[in-house]
């Protein structure tokens, strides 16, 4: 009785301890599916999440060097799978090359230095054109410090990277605009520290109420014009005037005499240098024509431009377009050109010395400014005129000019024209002690020989310069030197005596 009594105690014992291990597997069974509805919901959070996600979402498997990309990342591209598969290549196949250093130098820094990943790029799309993207990334370094995996995402930023080369297009432009002024400016300062000769052009003769007919004629266009004349005529003063009554008379006339720079730097001077472009060049210079874009350059004295420019300033007349010295950069310049010369340039053309096509394109509207010998009935005008300025600049009081002196100043035979006229009346009026003009120059008149109309304008000038250099003694520059009597800066009077031939006995 009792050995039965024991067995259904231990039967009953494992009854229960079966019953329990069940229980346990049931309990265990349903944590699993509890945990594994857990994760596949989880994953579906994911999906859902991958899928209405903007950014394009990457996961780079380093061990296995495979990447999953998102469809989202793929739908950007306008790619499809077949065409943009799961490996790096394809990544590297549509990054744009001058982006590729940085984002590998990138990639790297962060997987052995973990450097946080922050880097923009373009990636090129399937219509060809590329996009900016932001990126970031973090990546999953294994116990031993091994990095094993690198996820990130990549963010549309193709607007705002546009709107910065807006940006940086505009304060470019603007800084452009701030040289241009800047050099304006500095040009409208030594415009300044000059003496014009005159401020109106004065006159009434038949000769020059002609020229102011062709200058109201040709004003409002921007054709090219051509002033011919005699040195000391006013052919700048006629130049200023087809530039005042213009469309671009709000903008400064910028002037160039070709006669008195060097000529290895018109060059530079025309149409400006790049920084080290050549000995001395230590910043970027802005040049005449780019200073004048939009209005009119005056190119004085044009039949004195070296030959090999003639080519250069053809280009930019006919096209608009030049090169900085030292820059392979086009530039655009709407320029409207006047010149101005006292040479034959048809003469010139014939000698070799200046550009047969340069000539027909400056030679479209010329205008010729007479002699003052061929302005007789102006020559009291410009007297009083003359007078009258040079009296309250010394300080003096002129009321009367003698009979005398007008039929001297009306007869003489003025080489040097205006510019003559006003140097010997300048002397008068320093050596007058009262109101009455005293003339101190002996006006002589021209020999007949002087007056032959086979003498070319360089014969004339030759002429005057020598006997002017023979009445100072040959003194080129200083107080009462030639220079100072003809009106010219020194540099500009020796580079007219190599041109002519002119040396000291």
């Amino acid at each position: 009785m009792g050995s039965i009594q024991t067995a259904i105690i231990v039967l009953a014992f494992f009854c229960v301890i079966v019953t329990l291990f069940i229980v346990g597997l049931l309990i265990q069974r349903g944590r699993h599916s509890r945990a594994k509805e857990a994760l596949r919901k989880s994953e579906e959070r994911y999906l859902l999440a991958l899928e209405s996600s903007t950014d394009g979402l990457w996961n780079w498997d380093l061990l296995s060097d495979t990447v999953f990309y998102s469809e989202r990342f793929r739908e950007i591209l306008g790619v499809s799978l077949e065409e943009f598969p799961g490996t790096m290549e394809s990544f590297r196949s549509r990054l744009h090359p001058e982006d590729a250093d940085a984002t590998w130098t990138a990639i790297e820094r962060h997987l052995k230095e973990r450097v946080p990943f922050n880097v923009e790029y373009r990636l090129l799309t399937k219509s060809d054109t590329y996009l900016w993207f932001l990126a970031r990334g973090q990546a999953v370094w294994d116990a031993v410090g091994s990095a094993v995996r690198m996820s990130g995402w990549i963010q549309d930023i193709t607007e705002r990277k546009q709107a910065e080369l807006n940006l940086k297009a505009a304060i470019s432009e603007i800084k452009q605009l701030q040289d241009k002024l800047e050099a304006e400016r500095a040009y409208l300062q030594e415009e300044i520290k000059l003496e014009y000769n005159y401020e109106h052009i004065i006159g009434q003769s038949d000769g020059l109420n002609y020229v102011l007919y062709k200058v109201e004629q040709i004003a409002p266009s921007d054709t090219t014009v051509l002033v011919l004349g005699e040195t000391g005529t006013g052919k700048e003063l006629v130049a200023r005037a087809i530039h005042g009554l213009s469309p671009r008379k709000d903008r400064v006339l910028v002037k160039v005499n070709c006669a008195t720079l060097p000529t290895n730097l018109i060059e530079s001077e025309l149409f400006g240098h790049e920084k080290g472009a050549f000995t001395g060049a230590h910043a970027r210079k802005l040049g005449r024509f780019e200073v004048a874009n939009g209005a009119t350059l005056f190119l004085d004295e044009i039949g004195e431009l070296p030959l090999e420019l003639q080519s250069k300033l053809l280009g930019v007349i006919q096209d608009g377009e030049f090169e900085r010295l030292g820059s392979s950069g086009t530039i655009k310049v709407d320029v409207r050109v006047i010149a101005a010369t006292n040479r034959n340039l048809e003469e010139e053309v014939r000698r070799g010395r200046f550009r047969e096509d340069l000539w027909y394109r400056l030679n479209i509207f010329p205008i010729t400014v007479p002699p003052l010998r061929d302005r007789k009935e102006d020559i009291s005008l410009l007297v009083d005129y003359f007078v009258d300025r040079i009296s309250k600049r010394l300080g003096k009081t002129i009321e009367i000019i003698p009979a005398a002196v007008m039929n001297a100043l009306q007869n003489y035979h003025w080489p040097g024209n205006i510019r003559e006229l006003e140097n010997v009346l300048e002397r008068a009026v320093i050596n007058s002690s009262g109101p009455k003009l005293h003339l101190v120059d002996e006006l002589k008149k021209p020999d007949k020989d002087s007056t032959k109309a086979n003498r070319t304008l360089e014969d004339v000038e030759r002429e005057y310069i020598v006997r002017v250099l023979e009445q100072t003694q040959w003194k080129v520059s200083g107080k009462n030197s030639a220079a100072e009597i003809l009106g010219l800066d020194r540099s500009t009077l020796r580079a007219r005596m190599r041109k002519l031939g002119i040396e000291k006995p």
